[in-house]
């Protein structure tokens, strides 16, 4: 008899581990998507740690073998010389101008073109669709010259208005790809709701800013996350259309090694002011902190935002 029930026990158990049952998966299963979870994670993250432990190595750790993931002592004067290298307390104002603004345009553009695109009939609408999605495949560097040559004819380069104004024309930096956002979230909501507004009277901008722009929040989250992002890390335009007169943080972290040697010379061969990999990070990573900081303060939204508004094309 207590055979019979260690057998049972046993053969309930393999079949769990294997098979699983109807209320959950096998346990086997949960071990593979947990172990491949945990090594795509460690992958994207092992950047990340690796620049932090090294930004916060002295010198002498740096040279010490024995010294590969624990810092023997905390040293956060890589940071110090690295903030003023980058010239970090008036970049990084710039940065939050030149990223923000453009992002908060384009997004607000980019949700006008969208709900046309999905609620109206116009002449070759789809031939305009198709442009939209060519002028996202064209590289950017196709369209730099005449940009450029266009800019330059009405005095705008070495200011802000090469990025302020494709991005209220809903041109900015990978537009095409928000417009489809949201044209397919305005395209997946009952359009009753449109008519409904038009029979109480409302007109189509009522309903666009009444009805449309307060369901497609978790549209506008996406939106606006992922152009704040692109705008922040866009330096090869920037460098082209600001020069020297506009001056973002991964602009200056470009210029890191020239900005370093200015301040810090050696000129008798020594190594104490030597520019070293701990400072390197350091640099690294204060260029990026505010988007970290950003992404922890918008993780919910921003995960909610991006399964509502199926971005992944689901």
């Amino acid at each position: 008899m207590i055979k019979n029930i260690k057998s049972a026990k046993i053969s309930n158990f393999k079949k769990k581990f294997f098979r699983g049952s109807r209320e959950s998966d096998s346990i086997l299963k949960k071990i593979v998507v947990y172990a491949l979870l945990a090594g795509i994670g460690f992958v994207y993250l092992y950047p990340l740690i690796y620049m932090i432990v090294t930004s916060l190595m002295g010198s002498s750790d740096l040279i010490n073998p024995t010294v590969r993931w624990v810092p023997s002592k905390v040293y956060f004067g890589n940071f110090k010389i690295s903030f003023k290298v980058l010239q970090a307390d008036k970049a990084l104002l710039t940065s939050i101008i030149m990223a923000g603004i453009p992002a908060i345009f384009q997004t607000a553009s980019c949700a006008v073109i969208g709900y046309g695109f999905a609620r109206f009939e116009f002449p070759l609408k789809k031939m305009w669709f198709i442009l939209l999605i060519a002028a996202f495949i064209i590289p950017a560097q196709v369209t730099m010259i005449p940009k450029y040559i266009l800019f330059d004819a009405y005095g705008m380069i070495n200011t802000p208005l090469p990025s302020f104004l494709p991005a209220i024309l809903g041109q900015g930096i990978k537009g095409s790809i928000f417009v489809l956002i949201f044209y397919q979230f305005f395209r997946s909501y009952p359009i009753v709701l449109d008519e409904a507004a038009e029979i109480d009277g409302a007109s189509k901008f009522t309903t666009f800013f009444k009805i449309a722009l307060p369901m497609s929040i978790p549209a506008i989250v996406v939106a606006f996350i992922f152009s704040f992002v692109w705008y922040w890390n866009e330096t090869y335009l920037a460098g082209i259309f600001y020069g020297k007169v506009i001056q973002t943080l991964p602009m200056r972290l470009q210029t890191f090694v020239d900005s370093y040697s200015r301040l810090y010379p050696t000129s008798d061969g020594s190594t104490v002011n030597r520019l070293n990999e701990s400072i390197r990070m350091a640099g690294t990573l204060i260029t990026i902190i505010p988007l970290i900081v950003m992404y922890l303060f918008l993780q919910k939204q921003f995960v909610e935002s991006v399964d509502k508004a199926g971005i992944t094309g689901e």
